[in-house]
């Protein structure tokens, strides 16, 4: 989520939501190109994406957001369990 109204770099405006989602509590990951999320719920992924929303709606006419989801029940830790899936067959893949 960014807004398209603004200057080229928007990471004064990424980093208001990267700090909404690392005081958020969940677990995530930080790419070069989008965050990864983990809950629970629906619920919980649809209110935390309002306040993200929130975050930039006050000072930005334009915001754009993309977002997937990974809906499989009774699976927890999935980020971590799906790179050491890989790992366990190629050997480490991050630096």
């Amino acid at each position: 989520m960014f807004p398209t109204d603004k200057s080229e770099s928007a990471s004064e405006y990424v980093s208001r939501i990267i700090r909404l989602i690392r005081d958020s509590g969940y677990q995530y990951q930080l790419t070069a190109m989008g965050t990864i999320i983990e809950f629970d719920t629906m619920e919980q992924a649809l209110a935390l994406l309002q306040k993200a929303y929130e975050q930039l709606e006050y000072d930005c006419q334009r915001i754009y957001s993309s977002v997937k989801f990974d809906i499989r029940k009774g699976r927890t830790d999935a980020m971590k369990g799906k790179i050491a899936s890989i790992e366990s067959k190629i050997g480490k893949v991050n630096n």
